[in-house]
């Protein structure tokens, strides 16, 4: 922790003086809109310790079941799009308006400072080698803890990257690793700012940072809502329930596309990670037209079973009457006419799910 560059940098008291003139800053620490719920003792403590050190049944798929769908680098030449192609668990890229943009990307292996303190990514390698990405105009960063914020990925990117777009104090961590100032855009909550035709804006979420066991919240985390003329997408980053979403949907507009975090729940932290269940409520706030659930689908950090999240969100999407979609790893996603049927590549067992009509979405699941 006092050496190596995995830890990111400490803030500075420059850093703290432009993080004072934020109120989500309480002069020591970021904090969150809503006071974090009562623990319930019979879910959190010692029992959620020991289950997660005793394992339940399923936590990693089978050797084999989550290949990525290789992606041949000149299948990513510019397009007007939008299409989106996910590298598993919240790492993604959005190819829209002849521009190329990389949402939490993480290249390693584990998703940890050491590759001891992790299980290996489900897949075992990615559907692109980040050499064969293209330019990348923008990269998003939603927080930056080790499964979002990857120091393999930023070294690996910084050469092809024009800008990183960063929560506030995330850039401490950038500059610390080399990426000069000028291309680092950091924001504030609700803070907005354009890339051309692009209105982008840095939303709440209801979370923490932090990538040391102690000094956490030392940087803001949020999701990030992009809009153009025609079309608008919404990538919550990590986040538990909140009313942010329906403030989200008030302030912005209704989400024509939005990336929601599904997975790495349990009820012992039901305050920073949505259930399955919550995920399909946040899609109904934002009025979203189509869902995907992320954050999941690549690492197991918690105790459910490693296909759970996706057997659960899309069985309440279907109860709820929201259209979903479901994409495998390396899978090009048109995200303006989605596939209308989700093949459940996640579980051998069941039939493909018959579409089934959604209000404002045709015949999405």
């Amino acid at each position: 922790m006092l050496f190596s560059s995995q830890f990111g940098s400490r803030p500075s008291d420059d850093d703290r003086h432009r993080f004072k003139q934020s109120k989500y800053y309480n002069g020591s620490a970021f904090v969150n809109l809503s006071p974090p719920a009562p623990k319930d003792p019979d879910v959190g403590g010692w029992k959620a310790v020991w289950q997660f050190l005793r394992g339940t049944p399923n936590r990693r798929p089978d050797k084999g079941a989550v290949a990525a769908i290789p992606i041949q680098p000149e299948a990513l030449a510019p397009v007007e799009g939008p299409q989106l192609y996910w590298f598993g668990h919240s790492s993604f890229l959005l190819q829209w308006h002849q521009r190329n943009f990389l949402f939490d990307p993480v290249f390693a292996d584990v998703a940890a400072p050491h590759p001891w303190l992790g299980s290996k990514r489900y897949s075992g390698q990615l559907p692109i080698q980040p050499g064969d990405l293209p330019h990348i105009d923008a990269v998003f960063i939603s927080h930056d803890h080790y499964d979002h914020l990857d120091l393999t990925a930023i070294r690996q990117l910084a050469g092809k990257t024009e800008r990183f777009y960063v929560p506030l104090g995330v850039g401490t961590h950038l500059r610390g690793w080399g990426i000069e100032p000028s291309r680092i855009v950091e924001l504030d909550w609700w803070e907005p700012t354009s890339l051309n035709e692009l209105a982008i804006t840095l939303t709440p979420a209801q979370h923490f940072s932090g990538r040391r066991p102690t000094g956490q919240n030392q940087s803001l985390w949020g999701g990030w809502h992009l809009k153009s003329d025609d079309f608008s997408l919404f990538f919550s980053g990590d986040t538990g329930y909140s009313p942010h979403f329906t403030e989200i949907r008030q302030r912005l507009g209704a989400v024509d596309f939005a990336l929601l975090e599904c997975g790495q729940y349990n009820p012992a932290w039901a305050d920073i990670h949505m259930m399955p269940e919550e995920t399909v409520k946040a899609a109904r706030d934002l009025e979203a037209g189509v869902m995907m659930p992320v954050h999941w689908g690549a690492f197991t950090l918690s105790i459910h079973a490693w296909n759970e999240p996706a057997q659960r969100v899309v069985a309440e999407a279907q109860k709820q009457n929201q259209a979903i979609v479901v994409p495998r790893i390396g899978e090009r996603l048109d995200l303006i006419s989605p596939p209308t049927t989700i093949r459940p590549w996640w579980d051998v067992r069941q039939q493909s799910i018959t579409a089934q009509e959604a209000p404002g979405a045709s015949d999405y699941v």
